[in-house]
């Protein structure tokens, strides 16, 4: 008997939690980077938000893409696509202090770790509306406290 080299819906490919973790490298770096106090500190704390916005905006695309494949109508369908579009427009706005020369980026850090720590809890909404990998939750819950809490720390230290 050949084993399946697709995996079944429920299940979550090992290569999903290999990149996965592999994705706090970017903020465990921009920290290394403001503890060394050298002349990068700054480079480490603005690629440190860049990283945790796109970071954010992207869980909004997983969103998205869960409420297509969940083929559901109504209002819960519509929460679930309003849902997918905040991360986007709240590390858009999360921006916008730099852009006009305020406090940056102390405040946006905090509010984007602050925000990638909650996010698991939109993923535990959605599986009660659409289908979820075994293995998705905690994944979730490690990756967004990992990397919200690595963002969280460089706003304290910003």
């Amino acid at each position: 008997m050949t084993k399946s080299l697709t995996p079944t819906p429920s299940e979550l490919p090992r290569a999903a939690l290999i990149a996965g973790y592999a994705g706090l490298m970017p903020q465990i770096i921009a920290v290394m980077l403001v503890f060394s106090d050298s002349e990068y500190r700054w480079t480490g704390l603005a690629a440190a938000y860049g990283y945790a916005a796109f970071i954010f905006s992207f869980l909004g695309g997983i969103w998205w893409g869960f409420g297509v494949m969940a083929r559901k109508e109504g209002a819960a369908a519509a929460l679930i696509f309003i849902l997918a579009v905040a991360p986007s427009l709240i590390a858009f706005a999360s921006y916008l202090p730099w852009i006009w020369g305020w406090d940056w980026p102390g405040p946006s850090l905090a509010w984007i770790g602050m925000f990638l720590m909650a996010s698991p809890l939109v993923d535990r909404w959605l599986m009660t509306r659409c289908h979820l990998p075994v293995g998705w939750m905690r994944m979730r819950w490690h990756l967004s406290l990992g990397l919200g809490g690595l963002t969280f720390l460089l706003a304290a230290l910003a």
